[in-house]
């Protein structure tokens, strides 16, 4: 029996709010098992220490824009701009408990970055590089976890509720500016090893693409809408 053009035309649409087999392994396991990877070659001093402090002293060039670009992973500038997401979505979505959800799920993405990673800093006991003080407790980045969880979750709320592909390429690619140049003002100005960074980024991306999953879980215009 012939299929009515209409419901041709409407079947892809439907298949796309689905999330593809094994993606959800592919997002939290590639990069848990690098950061795995990148937790004992620092506890074990393996060769990629090596490589990575040879990296840092490349880099390193403290000057005013680093500092700038470092503070972008301050608590006070990007816990704010998470703040102001999630205050558009509860006002926008009054009286929808699943986007309430989203919003709550958020939220403690945010406080699990520093359950997370302080017992961590503990555990590595990593030195700093030679442009900060003598200490320890510098792996993994606790700025760059900032960064990315607040800007990226803020992020994943706002890009179902625009309404072009272009001004979510937009929202996507300011959002990778901002945590691209905390990373690299981080590490330009010493405040870290590039593998804190990278660690970071490993970290941020299982708690983002959980996030992500739970956006498209369950019916309603969090799933269908969702970013893919």
């Amino acid at each position: 029996m012939p299929i009515p053009a209409h419901q041709d035309r409407a079947e892809p649409a439907v298949r796309s709010g689905r999330t593809r087999p094994g993606l959800p392994a592919l997002l939290l396991g590639l990069p848990a098992a690098l950061f795995a990877l990148i937790t004992w070659q620092v506890v074990a001093d393996g060769p990629l220490v090596g490589v990575d402090e040879d990296v840092s002293r490349a880099l390193i060039r403290p000057d005013r824009l680093s500092e700038v670009l470092a503070d972008l992973g301050n608590v006070q500038v990007a816990v704010p701009v998470l703040a102001a997401a999630l205050g558009y979505v509860v006002l926008r979505t009054r009286g929808d408990g699943r986007r309430w959800a989203a919003v709550a799920a958020a939220a403690l993405l945010m406080a699990l970055v520093p359950a997370l990673i302080v017992p961590l800093k503990e555990l590595t006991d990593r030195p700093g590089t030679p442009a900060v003080p003598p200490g320890t407790g510098y792996y993994p980045s606790g700025h760059t976890g900032t960064a990315a969880v607040a800007y990226g979750s803020a992020a994943l709320l706002l890009l179902p509720r625009l309404a072009t592909p272009l001004a979510r390429r937009a929202l996507a690619g300011v959002c990778a500016v901002l945590v691209l140049g905390a990373s690299y003002g981080l590490v330009r100005r010493g405040y870290h090893w590039p593998l804190d960074v990278v660690a970071s980024w490993c970290l941020c991306a299982v708690l983002l693409s959980s996030l992500w999953l739970f956006l498209r879980s369950g019916p309603g215009p969090e799933r269908d809408r969702a970013p893919s």
